[in-house]
This record gives structure tokens, sequence and C-alpha cells, in this order.
């Protein structure tokens, strides 16, 4: 997200400093978001980043859902009209070298192992902060504006006093990337719903990819498509859904998982932050900086609610709840504006348009 903002930022003409306490990009084999979607790449076009992530992306063509015994749902993500796919496979670890490799052009490279230090800012509309250098060195900066664009455990956001409200829900969920032997079919993804649990399939790579589950016994249960030559990462993790409200304090903005978190269903992570972040950048080279908590609030609430929904839907234990879910779901996907309205929540295109950007969706 920060990376975005930069990038966003720069092409207008201003000159970013980024700061990371980490040593470089996400490894793209630890790469927790995966799909960048349509909503995303018109966001990414005009920075020309769009059609990077075209030609090293995997197009997902289908998503489908199924009980144990029957198919669910099953979506054909290409009836979603415009220039771009509804979704795109992409490890973030590739999407943010992306990033970097278009930054890189307006001569701007983010600043790795320095981190800003913990503490009150105490005016923001004056933002003060105090940079902590690879060699251990404190600077103190103070920035016309601070984007806190720094994750779920935002140090700028603990600054400016802002509360992180939400729930976390109680199962944890599971993951494990396999590289593969031999060409899979990667166009699509697929979620088996156990009665209670669920596994998820994901396309990562040609060779890669990613199984999601709230089973922690998840593995015995895949029927991996060819011979496995590795397990390139495991995880496991619980899933809070939170945001903050302001999204800003004075000349200080969040973005990305510094505002808000949610369940990865749908794919709406990483691309709802970098819509904040290009949002952000456009209003503050308009003057209007001041409108971005207001614009992107509703916005927040909505992908999170619909997520929260979502991971209700594949993840209820009770067995009448999941008798009529099984049965109402394909039902209700015969109806067109049921799917066109799912089907536009996986392309990103249920937020706004950017007003920027005059191109059809």
């Amino acid at each position: 997200m920060g990376l975005a903002a930069a990038l966003e930022l720069a092409r207008r003409g201003f000159v970013p400093r980024i700061v990371d306490d980490g040593t470089g990009p996400t490894p793209v084999e630890e790469s927790r978001a995966l799909g960048v979607n349509a909503r995303t790449m018109t966001l990414l076009s005009p920075a020309g980043v769009a059609e990077r992530i075209t030609e090293a992306a995997q197009s997902i063509d289908y998503f489908r859902a199924r009980s144990i015994s029957k198919p669910l749902i099953e979506l054909d993500t290409r009836q979603v009209k415009g220039r771009f796919g509804a979704i795109r496979g992409l490890a973030q670890g590739r999407t943010e070298v992306l990033l970097l490799e278009a930054l890189a052009a307006y001569g701007i490279a983010p600043e790795w192992q320095t981190a800003i230090a913990a503490g009150e800012i105490a005016d923001c509309r004056s933002p003060q902060v105090t940079l902590r250098r690879p060699d251990g060195s404190m600077q103190t900066v103070r920035p016309d504006i601070l984007i806190g664009a720094d994750g779920a455990h935002s140090v700028v956001r603990k600054a400016i006093g802002a509360g992180f409200p939400g729930e976390a829900l109680e199962a944890y969920f599971y993951l494990a990337d396999f590289r593969y032997e031999g060409p899979l079919d990667t166009h699509f993804a697929e979620i088996t719903v156990f009665d209670p649990g669920m596994l998820g399939r994901l396309p990562i790579a040609a060779d890669v990819i990613r199984y999601i589950s709230t089973l922690p016994d998840f593995e015995s249960r895949i029927s991996h498509p060819a011979k496995v030559v590795e397990k390139t990462w495991a995880s496991q993790f619980r899933i809070h859904f939170r945001h903050v409200e302001p999204m800003a304090k004075g000349n200080v903005f969040l973005a990305g998982d510094a505002a808000h978190i949610h369940s990865p269903a749908g794919a709406r992570g990483m691309n709802l932050g970098i819509e904040d972040a290009c949002w952000l950048a456009w209003l503050i080279a308009e003057g209007r900086e001041q409108e971005y908590s207001a614009l992107r609030i509703p916005a927040v609430k909505q992908v999170l609610k619909q997520t929260y929904g979502l991971t209700r839907l594949v993840t209820m234990k009770n067995p009448l709840a999941v008798a009529a879910r099984n049965i109402l779901a394909p039902l209700l996907l015969r109806f067109g504006p049921v799917r066109q309205s799912l089907l536009r929540g996986v392309a990103g295109y249920d937020t706004p348009r950017p007003p920027w950007i005059d191109w059809a969706e």
C-alpha cells in the first residue's frame, strides 16, 4: 500500500520518502495476498504496472464451491465486462517487485530497515516522528503528510491514538503452498466445504497451488493435481474483522491493513489497500486530502461486511444452516442480478469508480 501511494504521488510530481522496517519486499513464498482484481488493475494502469501484472499473473476464469457430495456454485469471471479480467493470481511479493520497478523509474527506492520509533504524535496537523536507521542512529523528521501503511500492528495508528475495534473469529485458519511437477490447470479457484470445515484451492504460479483451510488435518484431505516437488510454505492464523474510523487525523493518514483487516475471502485485502493508496494520492494532488476518510470509510465497511458474510457462509457449523446453504446457494446464483453482484465484488467494481480515470467498466 505504501508503494502504491508513493508511485501515484511520484507520477503526479511529488517526491515521496518511503521508510520500511523490513529488509525488502515480501518474500514471494510467504505472500499472504494472492489476487489482483480488475479495480486494482485499473488503478495501476496509468503507471504502467497493470500491463506488467497481466504478463506475470495467472488468469482465474472460474470460482467454484462444492460440498463433498455436489457442486454448489460456479462463477465464470470472464462474464465481467471491462478492460481487465475480473481477477488474476499473483503473489503479493511479485506485485511489490513490479511496483518497486515502476518507482525506480522516478528515482525512488524504499529506505529498508528504517523504522518509526514508537511514541505519540502530539500534533497531527504538523506531524513529527523519529526514525531509527539501520545503523541504530535516530533522525527526527517533520513530513508535510504522513501516511501510515505499516500493517495491522501499525505504529502510526497507535501514535495518533486511534483505536482498532472489531472481532476475531474463534477458529484458526491454516495454509500450505505446494510446488508441483508438470503442467497444472491454474485457471480456477475452488472451495470444498466439509460440513463443518472448508478447504480452498488458489493458484499462485504456473506450478504452485495454495491450500487454505479451517481444519488442522487439511493436508490429508488434499487431492494433489500432480506429483509434489516441495511444500514451499505453511502457516496458521486467526481472522480479524477490524477497522479504524476515521482513517485520518490532521495530516496523518492510514491505509491498508493499518486501517482495516478482514478475511481473505473474496481476495479484497491487498486490493482494498491499494484503492486507499490511490485515492489518497489523487486527493493530495487535488488539495482535498481532508476528504479521504469520508470517501473511503463507506467502501471499507462494505467490503468488511461482504467478506464477513462470505467467511461465515463457508465456515458455518449448524447442521440446519449448512443444509439451507447447500440448497439455497445454487438456486440464488441462477438469478442474473445475484450472480452479477457477486462477480462485481470479485472484480472490485462494487466500490466507487476512480474519477481521475475515464474508463468504462
